[in-house]
């Protein structure tokens, strides 16, 4: 996810970061060619408990060293840049989004990491193995509980109502061109609504007075009514692209902690993203890099992420805490598209939508 949920989670409890890193788990004088050290390339999301990087180096014999390099898009160009001479060892973060550019510029080499066989098969996206699923989350309008109340207005649940007049100039989104939550909602519409329909839709959405700012930060903690953010902030949105597991933060780090979250997700608007981890090629420490692969589907790491990132574990057996799990939507339907489609077009319909709506 290219929107760190630290970010989220420092809006709700108007302090600094709270999720704990592994940034700092390398001692200043180690390299990334030390074959006593694993680097992992990152986009600036990632965040593991201490005593989980621990258990790993303890086990494994190989410092962590964690590298954050933006959001996901400028991390896997990044890789693309440097990948004759990676910064790393492993990169974490590349989406269903971006896997198609990242494997056609060969920025993986194959390795079936230990515990795939566990691994849900949908998520599994390359047959090669050059990438391994490490979570899943959904992309998905989220609501303002507060507003709809107040107005005795029903919260929207899918694409086609948020077109509809009684939601007008209610929703703000993110820029498609600069933000992976607009992009993942543009790729949804048009899954939803197919070459020939999106433009249409869209259409609709700008008479409809939808609202596009640059990225995650300003429509959730800015614009959107409904977070703990937005609510210092004034913003007048009740409508907002963010993540089927923002309602989770909005509990976890309130203080005190209310009984429910104060957001809703409108479960029709969802667009499915899978986050993978990968062996750079040319990595300076391979075998340090898939000990690291295997750690990041085992059941430690993949039962600590849930309330450190606020993603879905692909081990499809790890226990989830029930403060997540109770404020969770049930997205069962989600909007999807083969990663080398979304390569073929992904370009030319952010154009075509920056032409449409901003313009």
């Amino acid at each position: 996810m290219s929107i760190t949920k630290k970010g989220m989670a420092a809006a709700v409890v108007g302090l600094g970061l709270v999720a704990v890193s592994a940034c700092g788990s390398s001692s200043g004088d180690e390299t990334a060619g030390d074959s006593g050290t694993v680097t992992l390339v990152s986009h600036d999301s990632w965040a593991a408990s201490k005593n989980v990087i621990a258990a790993f180096e303890k086990s494994s014999g190989y410092k962590v060293r964690v590298l954050e390099d933006g959001d996901a898009g400028q991390a896997v160009n990044k890789a693309v840049l440097t990948k004759d001479n990676p910064q790393g060892d492993v990169l974490f973060g590349v989406d269903n989004t971006l896997l198609s550019r990242a494997l056609d510029n060969g920025l993986f080499q194959p390795y079936a990491a230990k515990g795939l066989d566990g691994i849900d098969r949908r998520y599994r996206l390359d047959d090669r193995n050059r990438v391994t699923p490490v979570d899943y989350g959904d992309i998905c309008v989220n609501y303002d509980k507060a507003y709809f109340a107040e107005h005795k207005l029903d919260p929207p649940k899918t694409f086609a109502d948020l077109a509809e007049p009684a939601y007008k100039d209610l929703l703000v989104t993110e820029n498609a061109g600069t933000s992976s939550p607009g992009l993942g909602f543009l790729l949804g519409t048009a899954a939803a609504y197919g070459d020939g329909g999106w433009e249409a839709y869209w259409k609709k959405l700008k008479a409809n007075g939808v609202k596009v700012v640059d990225g995650w930060e300003q429509a959730y903690n800015e614009e959107f009514s409904g977070s703990a953010g937005g609510r210092k902030t004034g913003g007048d949105r009740p409508l907002v692209v963010s993540y089927a597991s923002s309602p989770p933060v909005e509990v976890v780090y309130a203080d005190p902690q209310p009984d429910t979250a104060p957001t809703g997700v409108a479960t029709g608007t969802c667009f499915r993203q899978t986050e993978f981890a990968g062996l750079l090629s040319n990595a300076r420490n391979p075998e340090g890099g898939k000990a690291l692969l295997d750690f990041l589907i085992s059941r430690t790491f993949q039962e600590d992420m849930p309330l450190n990132m606020f993603v879905n574990p692909v081990l499809g057996d790890a226990k989830l805490p029930a403060v997540y799990t109770a404020n969770m939507p049930d997205v069962t339907d989600p909007e999807t598209m083969d990663p080398a489609k979304i390569a073929a077009h992904r370009d030319d319909w952010v154009k075509s939508w920056t032409s449409l709506v901003l313009k």
